[in-house]
């Protein structure tokens, strides 16, 4: 069985990040990350989870056609929000999915079989991953120091204790 825990140690590091940001700080755009914002990773992080969450009910996940929500890239609070919401409808039972994928422009979705587990760890390793394009820009911006594994993935967290070993 799938453990939501691992999505909820994420959404508290995001959360404490995003509180040790200062407004400006969270909206300012990052040179070295193509002028994207903290804010706007964050946005597509709650996203997907909403998303999901979205497709959950309707048994179809579409992350293409997700609502943009501008107020949660520009507003702390409104972020800290959505991420209470993500974790309020993680536990959720396990159940078939289908997942359209946009992967071109002129032609229809695809449609392939997924389930509610494997959407959660893809969304866990999609946190990660624009974690880490975080780090990097709240590094640029600020002097803030961020817990050494945001932004980094459970698998390198085992094989960086393992090499210490």
């Amino acid at each position: 069985m799938l453990s939501q825990q691992p999505i909820m140690n994420l959404i508290e590091q995001l959360q404490f990040v995003i509180e040790e940001l200062s407004d400006e700080q969270y909206v300012t755009p990052v040179y070295i990350l193509s002028n994207s914002t903290i804010g706007q990773h964050l946005r597509h992080i709650i996203e997907f989870y909403l998303e999901l969450n979205n497709g959950y009910d309707d048994g179809t996940v579409n992350y293409d056609r997700r609502k943009r929500d501008y107020a949660i890239e520009s507003n702390r609070d409104c972020a800290i929000e959505k991420l209470n919401t993500i974790r309020r409808a993680l536990f959720k039972e396990d159940k078939d999915l289908l997942l359209a994928a946009e992967l071109s422009a002129s032609e229809a979705p695809v449609k392939v079989p997924t389930n509610y587990s494997r959407e959660l760890i893809y969304n866990l390793e999609h946190t990660v991953h624009h974690m880490a394009l975080m780090r990097i820009g709240i590094s640029a911006i600020t002097d803030l120091v961020v817990p050494e594994e945001f932004g980094v993935a459970a698998s390198t967290i085992k094989y960086r204790q393992t090499c210490a070993q």
